[in-house]
């Protein structure tokens, strides 16, 4: 069976001209994830692997994301073909702490809002700022902020999440 790896980076852009890679931050504990020596993975949304381990060479917060060098990679040219590229760690951290969930586990869960079924989720869209759950309501897709107060509870072993959005929101 092929391993799962829990994604705690997205590829933002490159930076500068050297190499570093500027990455949005799926983990709640970067200083921990983001050292020299630790192997991110290339993934898909299923958490399966799509490319060769990347080694970390430094790491450090910048602003509110964080800039990774990687070992091998010199020049900025390589990075400008990556794309929305999640990356991945193997099973070397706890699971999400009770209430939450990992960007990988999140498709298929079902939200509900008030009590009533709103939809499925079909994915987490990174953007500035947190995140976006992309909810299928009957057919169409709507983005939800995933963050209070319009989340209100995940519950992990169900695979439900409630939401309370504002009047409209739905409806967009």
């Amino acid at each position: 069976m092929e391993a799962s790896y829990l994604v705690v980076a997205r590829f933002a852009k490159p930076h500068g001209l050297k190499g570093e890679a500027i990455v949005f931050v799926h983990t709640d504990r970067p200083e921990e994830v983001f050292i020299a020596g630790r192997e991110l993975v290339p993934v898909d949304r299923a958490g399966r692997p799509t490319g060769p381990a990347l080694t970390i060479e430094r790491a450090r917060a910048y602003h509110r994301r964080w800039l990774l060098k990687f070992r091998g990679i010199e020049e900025r040219t390589p990075l400008e073909s990556w794309g929305p590229v999640a990356l991945g760690l193997a099973g070397e951290l706890a699971p999400p702490a009770d209430g939450s969930l990992a960007a990988h586990e999140m498709p298929g869960c079902v939200v509900f809002s008030r009590g009533a079924r709103v939809g499925t989720v079909t994915s987490l869209i990174p953007v500035p700022g947190g995140a976006l759950l992309a909810v299928d309501v009957e057919g169409r897709e709507v983005l939800v902020p995933f963050r209070p107060p319009i989340l209100v509870r995940v519950d992990r072993d169900r695979r439900e999440i409630e939401i309370d959005p504002p009047a409209g929101l739905l409806d967009l």
